[in-house]
């Protein structure tokens, strides 16, 4: 992208409660490319998935490997692109400052910021640490030459705590802080997802895996964005895992059945 502010904006404005932005997350630019040519509006990256690209397993890839890895998607499509930049690769709101900082100079349209500690004895960070984290790195989303959209992550649905009034809670935190865009992975009942939505005034991004409600629903709902995670990347993983495992113990060539019809559209979000 050659316009990161403009980019930015951009992004934001394709945040509507009345038609939710469907954003499927890429895990290297012939993903990213490929998901652009299918006509999305905007990428996100994904940290599970791109970790895998790199054969290890989530929370393991580094902040500046992160930040290139953006730098590369968002230079590949003409689509704004956010990155999943975890837990801001630091504790101290000024290091997750610095990490939003510096993705501000990618051509990044966005990047997210989870409350998650890492630690499993105490996995969710104390509200008013969260909260600082936060404002810190909304102040380096905003205050520069150059801005970046920045979504706050309220994780503590994935991480063993289950609470929807801590999860509202936070994010109206969260809000105030000056996050643009608020994100509670794990919500799956349509009843919360209202509940959150109709809790705050930032668009509410839902996170999509089998059973959650449909886009329609969770576009009645009031969800403007959507994302799938590491769930295109693992799908993708296990295509090879079944045509390897034909290969090799079956001695027969099925999985190949599906690429006479994918092969040109593969082809032309690559002929540029």
């Amino acid at each position: 992208m050659t316009d990161p502010e403009g980019t930015a904006a951009r992004f934001l404005a394709l945040h509507r409660r009345d038609r939710p932005l469907l954003q499927p997350n890429a895990w290297d630019a012939g993903s990213a490319r490929l998901l652009a040519s299918l006509g999305f509006e905007a990428l996100a990256t994904t940290s599970s998935g791109f970790a895998a690209t790199l054969g290890r397993r989530d929370g393991t890839v580094t902040r500046d490997e992160a930040l290139e890895h953006g730098r590369q998607l968002a230079a590949a499509v003409d689509i704004p692109v956010s990155a999943d930049t975890e837990d801001g690769f630091a504790d101290d709101p000024a290091g997750v400052a610095e990490t939003v900082r510096l993705a501000c100079g990618t051509g990044l349209a966005g990047c997210s910021v989870e409350d998650f500690t890492r630690r499993d004895d105490d996995p969710i960070h104390d509200i008013g640490l969260a909260t600082e984290r936060i404002a810190a790195a909304a102040e380096a989303a905003h205050a520069g030459p150059t801005r970046i959209v920045l979504t706050a992550r309220a994780e503590n649905h994935i991480h063993g705590r289950p609470d929807l009034a801590d999860t509202i809670t936070r994010l109206q935190a969260y809000q105030q802080a000056g996050a643009d865009v608020l994100f509670a992975p794990g919500l799956r009942a349509l009843d919360d997802v209202r509940s959150v939505v109709s809790s705050v005034d930032r668009p509410v991004n839902v996170l999509v895996v089998p059973g959650c409600p449909t886009v329609d629903e969770l576009a009645a709902a009031g969800v403007a964005r959507i994302s799938v995670g590491g769930s295109f990347a693992f799908t993708s993983y296990a295509a090879l895992v079944a045509a390897a495992t034909e290969l090799r113990e079956s001695g027969t060539y099925g999985y190949a059945a599906p690429l006479a019809d994918a092969r040109p559209v593969i082809n032309a979000a690559f002929d540029r």
